[in-house]
């Protein structure tokens, strides 16, 4: 018995008693396959990119205010197809940071449910027909 424990007996009995490897992984990796934790993903990076795109935003508010020639221009560079597709790209990130946003209401505030891997889905796919209908009225 004093061997075993030199050995680290005690440990390994301990080690065998809580399970396989995997079920001690912290639980930040267990995570990461769980569609709440992709929604978390969408919400940030959704948000980060809009963040990003205000300045060019504000481009275009101060071209407005340049005057109408100013305006005009810009405009006549927004009728790309590139700049549509990013226009497309936009109300995308609009639509998933808000789904998103309403998610994270609903979670706060809302009773605890076992639906909220569906709320996620539903979040998704509310975000996706949003941005492809502005994509149809793109194309009109």
């Amino acid at each position: 018995m004093a061997g075993d424990i030199a050995r680290g007996f005690p440990r390994r009995a301990c080690a065998r008693a809580r399970g396989p490897r995997h079920a001690r992984r912290p639980r930040s990796v267990r995570m990461r396959g769980h569609p709440g934790h992709w929604a978390f993903l969408v919400h940030r990076v959704s948000g980060v990119l809009l963040a990003l795109f205000l300045p060019g935003h504000f481009v275009a508010l101060g071209a407005a205010l340049e005057g109408e020639a100013a305006m005009d221009a810009f405009l006549a560079w927004t009728d790309r197809p590139l700049v549509k597709f990013g226009e497309w790209g936009i109300v995308l990130l609009l639509s998933a940071h808000l789904a998103g946003g309403l998610r994270i209401l609903a979670l706060e505030f809302l009773p605890w449910r076992e639906g909220h891997k569906t709320m996620a889905a539903l979040a998704a796919g509310v975000s996706l027909a949003v941005s492809l209908a502005f994509a149809l009225a793109l194309t009109r």
